[in-house]
């Protein structure tokens, strides 16, 4: 199954400042593991060490393929408050694609559930938002039946990030499997995503495909198995 997804839509690269590869080292890596394209998704500026807002503001001079691999453009943006990101309208509107999610150190000062409901439901209303990284996050827990429904009804995808199973945001799992399961009964779009920080991890997936597996959830809800599917996704959502 892991074969089956040949987009990846959450990468970090240099300009995230914690993060070890460049672009062309990651748009190599996905050439060699058959990847069809790739996402460079650079966390926004709000988190310490991230690229300055003209970073994704130049990102028009990134080539739309290197190395044989479709290269979308993009960024993780960082939730502040209920629908406000760390990066313009304006800005986001450059980009491909569109991922947004919480993290420490950002200047979000939500502390329950339903603050932090209601600000990721807020978000994923924003037009530019395609896809919440990391949902599963037990940092910043939501009720998750309401998330999938606004999924559903927005057509944001949730990300199962592979990344949480083994070395970031602990104690996830149950989390992410809950979210596919809801994401199965109600049909809303799902993206897998790496979350890779240096290019050995690009396309690495297993976690998150067996976490599907699990529950159930049929690869034809996944919207980037491939360049084809993401980029219909990406059109529908306008």
């Amino acid at each position: 199954m892991q074969q089956q997804i040949l987009v990846d839509v959450h990468v970090h690269t240099v300009a995230s400042g914690h993060a070890y590869s460049t672009i062309n080292e990651v748009a190599q890596a996905a050439s060699q593991r058959g990847l069809q394209g790739v996402a460079m998704t650079d966390h926004g500026p709000a988190l310490p060490g991230g690229p300055h807002p003209y970073h994704f503001m130049a990102l028009r001079f990134l080539p739309r393929e290197i190395a044989g691999v479709r290269v979308y453009s993009g960024v993780e943006a960082n939730i502040l408050a209920p629908g406000k990101l760390d990066l313009s309208p304006e800005a986001l509107d450059r980009l491909d694609v569109v991922l947004a999610g919480f993290h420490d150190d950002c200047g979000y000062e939500g502390t329950s559930v339903q603050e932090h409901t209601q600000a990721l439901l807020e978000v994923m209303r924003l037009p530019q938002v395609k896809i919440i990284s990391h949902p599963g996050n037990p940092r910043f827990p939501v009720d998750y039946a309401a998330v999938v429904a606004e999924a559903k009804a927005t057509g944001t995808a949730l990300e199962i990030n592979s990344s949480s199973f083994r070395r970031s945001r602990l104690g996830s799992s149950p989390n992410c499997l809950e979210l596919a399961r809801l994401c199965k009964e109600q049909n809303a779009p799902v993206a897998i995503g790496s979350d890779a920080h240096i290019a050995q991890d690009v396309g690495q997936f297993t976690d998150a495909l067996d976490a599907l597996q699990q529950v159930g959830l049929p690869l034809s809800q996944v919207v980037n198995r491939d360049v084809a599917s993401l980029e219909a996704f990406l059109h529908r959502h306008g």
